[in-house]
């Protein structure tokens, strides 16, 4: 008889967020963001812990974690073997950027120049929740994703979601 053995990294989580909604903000001059009071609710918990924020993958937006879920995050990217040139590049490149911050007395979070410029943010932006993270965009980037075709998105659904609640 054969054992095989995985290891699992201890990802337990202490808090379970259910991030909501999508808000429209501008930043000022030196790149300081309203966040806005709706999160401040949903993540009053762990507000005081700090956030990381990072260049996200797929588009061009800022991702902004609560430290706890960036934990989680983290606890997954150390089990990667880092004995490879293309996992250690990748380890690289997704971490490019990423920085520790905090609301300031105001209720603001300073975005750091490198990553507006990466976002290509300039003054009007959207603040999306996205499950257990916020997604910082340029306004107008932001409304060309969400653009869709009705069939499309049908078909995605039916793809992505249609067996994932029927086992």
């Amino acid at each position: 008889m054969y054992y095989i053995y995985t290891l699992k990294p201890n990802l337990k989580k202490t808090h379970m967020f259910n991030l909501i909604g999508v808000y429209e903000c501008k930043i000022d001059a030196k790149g300081r963001l309203p966040f806005p009071v709706a999160f401040r609710k949903q993540l009053s918990e762990v507000l005081n812990d700090g956030f990381t924020m990072k260049r996200s993958v797929f588009h061009r937006f800022i991702e902004l974690y609560p430290m706890c879920e960036w934990k989680v995050q983290y606890e997954k990217l150390v089990q990667i073997n880092r004995f490879t040139t293309r996992t250690d590049d990748f380890i690289r490149i997704l971490m490019a950027g990423a920085k520790t911050v905090e609301l300031d007395p105001a209720g603001r979070l300073l975005i750091p120049k490198d990553l507006l410029e990466y976002s290509g943010i300039k003054k009007n932006i959207v603040v999306a929740a996205a499950l257990d993270k916020i997604e910082i965009w340029d306004k107008d980037a932001y409304e060309q994703v969400v653009k869709y075709d009705p069939v499309e998105f049908e078909k995605s659904v039916e793809e992505i979601m249609g067996g994932s609640f029927n086992k």
